[in-house]
């Protein structure tokens, strides 16, 4: 009784560095209401197994009538280091309406489009926004910066280390925020919210 008084009041989950055996655990209906997810590095960690993840449980109980995805209260997912694509960003966007720091750093699939099916308009993300770090995700462009433009919330965007993402078009990106909020290159390619 007292182990799952725990699981079921567990808000914080760290599984870095996990195989997927592991993580895989969470598929279930007795997956804890989580609000942070860490599955950065996750071995064997790609698009059908975050279906898996994000899909609500197949093994509901007689009369147990919840049918929505048991990780649908995250609001931070670490992601660093998947090999994951745009299909899995379909998912967070159906599953996670409270996300609002996402880890895609080292995530070799993501692209400017990846941004674009974040940002779009009817999406979840586009408003719950606040953290995104996609530092290393060397497919992401100067063009990602104009799709982040529509997110109301975006306080924090990490672009280092992005070989496409140049100074100037973070500069750029500055200068034509400040009209309505302003933002700060505190480093190089990591831009931050003036509060």
């Amino acid at each position: 009784m007292y182990g799952l008084f725990c699981a079921a009041g567990l808000r914080v989950l760290l599984l870095s560095g996990c195989s997927w055996a592991a993580v895989s655990a969470l598929c279930t209906s007795s997956c804890p209401l989580l609000r942070t997810l860490d599955v950065q590095w996750v071995e064997g960690l790609k698009d059908a197994q975050m279906r898996d993840l994000l899909s609500p449980p197949t093994d509901n109980r007689p009369g147990q009538l919840d049918n929505r995805s048991k990780l649908r209260n995250v609001e931070e997912l670490r992601l660093a280091g998947l090999d994951i694509t745009d299909t899995t960003l379909r998912l967070i966007i159906r599953y996670m309406p409270s996300l609002s720091k996402l880890d895609l750093s080292y995530c070799n699939h993501v692209t400017d489009q990846s941004v674009n099916i974040l940002t779009a308009a009817g999406t979840t993300t586009r408003d719950s926004l606040t953290d995104i770090n996609l530092s290393v995700c060397n497919r992401v462009t100067d063009q990602s910066l104009t799709y982040f433009k529509r997110c109301g919330s975006i306080c924090h965007i990490d672009l280092r280390y992005c070989k496409q993402v140049s100074k100037e078009g973070c500069e750029q990106f500055v200068a034509e925020m400040s009209v309505s909020v302003q933002f700060e290159l505190i480093e190089e390619k990591l831009l931050q919210k003036i509060s």
